[in-house]
This record gives C-alpha cells, structure tokens and sequence, in this order.
C-alpha cells in the first residue's frame, strides 16, 4: 500500500485537491494522507479542511502532491518546502496541481527541468524562476520524478498518468470510466494509449468488453466469446462496439497489439519477437499493420 500525501495551503482549491484525491482513492493499493501547518485549512470555495499536522513516514515509493490555490495566496514555511525537496531527494515522486508548482519551484525542484502550471500563472512563474522551462499547451509534464500539471481539472489527467504508470492503462482506464472523464493523455510517454483514447463513450456493454480485451490482448479472443460475455450477439456487439469506439473488437484488439509492439520495438526488442510477444503467430500481420 502507498500512501499519497497531499500538502495543503490556506485558499487550496477543492478540485486541485478532490480530483486527485478521487482517483487514487478509486485505484488500488492507496492510502490517502492530508497535512497542513494549521487544521483547519480554508479553501477559496469557502469549505473548510481538516488536516493532520504531523507528517507520516513516507518512502520512496509514495507521492507527495501539492494542490493549488487561488492566487495570490497559498504559502509554505521553508521547512514545509525542505520536506517537499527532501522526499524527492529521498528517491521519492512529488507531484503538483495548478499553483502548486510555485511550492515545487520555491524547493527548488524545477532548476533544470520542464514543468507547466495554470495558463494564466504561466508568464509570472517563467520570470519567477528562470532556471525551469515552462511548457505550454499541455496537461502535465514529467521530468525526473517531478511532475507538473496545469490547471484545476488537469489534476485528474496528472493522477490517471500516475495510475498508468504503476498499475498500467488498463487500470487508469477503469478508474476513468468509474469517474465518468476522458482520460486526456495529454502529457508524456503514453499520452496516446488507445486503452484511454477509445474510453469517451457510456456504453456498458463496449466498457465491459473493453476490459476484457484490454486485460488479455495478446491471446485470441473470438468475437463470439466476447459477445457471450458481455451478454449480446455478435452482430450487436460489432454494432454497438464500433458506434463507441469507430472501430471492430478485432480492430480494437490489434490497434493495442500494434501499439505494444511499437513500444518493445522501440526498446531495442526485434520486430519478430515483439510480433510473438503481443500475440501474433508471425511478424507479418505485425508489418501490414505498422504499413498503414
């Protein structure tokens, strides 16, 4: 179980706090922390938070995030900000939401490394410190363990990127669905994972068989035995699968097989043994589909 610690200031904003806190509470194996120099914390929508003021023992394997605040606010002691640097010293991730790079920047966790933060904070926090390059028009940015988001709702981009790393998409892909969001992807590596880009859809019936695809793409999976468990005939499941998604089971099945093989392709792996790898008895349907 790893903990995720949410470092709160004065006027945090609730949906840089709740979003990531919805997704770590939906996925597996999280145990949520909350701390502030002082309990209770007020929020800018005027709901007060309670918080513990002693820090729990964090490993490396934990998360430290930092919520923003409306600006203008939100201030930590240099010893909040010692503790911020010395868990990523430590082998730790700390991540932040919207002005909450401001606290990262301040622990001096952006010198050298690319980060981003709320559009309209983006030209101020450029002067503010000089030694980060400040991305924009994205989501989130990861650079070294220390990872970055924009604005209020890209919290939840930055926690479902986070779910995928660890757990892998499939996972980030059923947190998603149980929340009702599109899983953006708008970030690093795996920003375009065909598990979360087909997911902008409320069919059931398309969901269940999704993840049953998802967990076991490299085996044959017939469409009859897809359509069997998901209840349907294989004539609406083809119908109701390609109005979700704009493609067949089959299509769906090879598009994640391509796309695992491209990866393993491109870390060194032959293209004969990553067609074997995804499933494929040979690397020609692996080529023809690389073709397209």
């Amino acid at each position: 179980m790893s903990r995720v610690l949410f470092v709160l200031t004065p006027q945090v904003h609730l949906l840089d706090l709740a979003g990531p806190a919805q997704v770590f509470s939906t996925a597996p194996g999280y145990r949520l922390h909350y701390v502030a120099e002082a309990s209770p914390v007020p929020t800018w929508q005027g709901v007060p938070l309670c918080a513990e003021l002693e820090w729990p023992a964090l490993d490396p394997g934990d998360l430290l995030l930092v919520p923003g605040w409306r600006s203008g606010y939100g201030y930590f002691t240099p010893e909040t900000l010692e503790r911020i640097a010395a868990h990523h010293a430590a082998g730790g991730t700390v991540a932040s939401v919207c002005a909450g790079a401001d606290a990262l920047g301040r622990a001096g966790l952006l010198d050298g490394r690319r980060c981003t933060t709320h559009h309209d904070l983006q030209d101020a926090f450029a002067r503010r410190f000089p030694k980060a390059t400040v991305a924009r028009d994205v989501l989130y940015v990861c650079d070294d363990r220390v990872v970055t988001s924009a604005g209020i709702a890209s919290g939840i981009d930055l926690a479902l990127h986070l779910v995928a790393q660890r757990h892998g998409p499939a996972t980030a892909a059923r947190v998603a669905r149980e929340m009702v969001v599109y899983a953006r992807r708008n970030g690093e590596e795996q920003q375009h994972s065909a598990m979360l880009r087909h997911r902008a859809h409320l069919s059931d019936v398309v969901h269940r068989v999704q993840d049953r695809i998802d967990a076991d793409f490299a085996a044959a999976l017939p469409l009859a035995q897809l359509a069997t468990g998901a209840g349907v005939s294989e004539r609406t499941l083809t119908r109701l699968f390609t109005a979700a998604t704009g493609r067949t089971p089959l299509r769906y099945q090879q598009l994640l097989r391509l796309e695992r093989a491209e990866y393993l392709i491109g870390h060194g792996s032959t293209t004969e043994s990553a067609a074997r790898a995804v499933g494929f008895t040979d690397a020609r349907m692996l080529r023809r589909l690389r073709a397209r």
